[in-house]
């Protein structure tokens, strides 16, 4: 196998496992535990890589470090958690997808890209993409599940964005665990706060956490 051909199916397989989210949350989890699945999909894997690259952030890049974990992991995974629960995954995906297009405006504020007709229609193509593959005629609506499905694609755009401003000298990996580790820690008291401990965990449940 090639290098191309391997770097095709690492690129591939990023939206497939991203897009897997919507079921595993419908089918696999315990109902009704957003900020809870947040969390554990957050907090385990930042002290995991924490371990991993041996490195904490200088005290400078604090504050940005949770303003990126919560924008990138708290508030997008929560939402879009409960955005899952909420509604079917057609809908909450193809209103997530308008994220693309929110990028490339905040991507002309915060850094001076050009925005660019070519970037515009092909987010706006691939959000219609998305609506004609994953949308069917008997889509239910919830007035809460929406504004949680816009809130992720919100949170996510500004934090690819803010991403790319806010650079630190370290590698990717590095990088992404403080950002996974500061968002869980930032999803730890609102999740113990707001909702009840979690059920006795199935052997399904087991396998949707994993």
């Amino acid at each position: 196998m090639t290098s191309r051909t391997t770097d095709v199916l690492l690129t591939a397989a990023a939206p497939a496992i991203w897009g897997s989210t919507y079921i595993v949350t419908t089918e696999l989890l315990p109902a009704n535990y957003p900020l809870t699945v947040a969390l554990l999909r957050a907090l385990p894997a930042g002290l995991l890589l924490l371990l991993i690259v041996r490195q904490l952030p200088e005290r400078a890049w604090w504050g940005r470090i949770f303003v990126l974990g919560a924008l990138n992991f708290s508030i997008l995974w929560a939402m879009l958690f409960l955005a899952a629960y909420r509604l079917p995954g057609g809908v909450a995906a193809t209103i997530t997808s308008v994220q693309s297009l929110l990028v490339v405006f905040l991507a002309s504020f915060f850094l001076g890209s050009p925005i660019r007709a070519l970037s515009v229609a092909a987010a706006v193509v691939g959000i219609g993409g998305v609506a004609l593959l994953v949308l069917t005629p008997n889509a239910a609506l919830d007035g809460i599940g929406i504004a949680a499905a816009i809130a992720a694609a919100v949170s996510m755009a500004f934090g690819t964005v803010l991403s790319r401003r806010w650079q630190p000298p370290v590698s990717a990996l590095t990088f992404t665990a403080w950002q996974l580790t500061a968002g869980g820690l930032l999803l730890l008291p609102v999740a113990l706060l707001l909702e009840p401990p979690l059920p006795t965990l199935t052997v399904q449940n087991w396998i949707g956490f994993a």
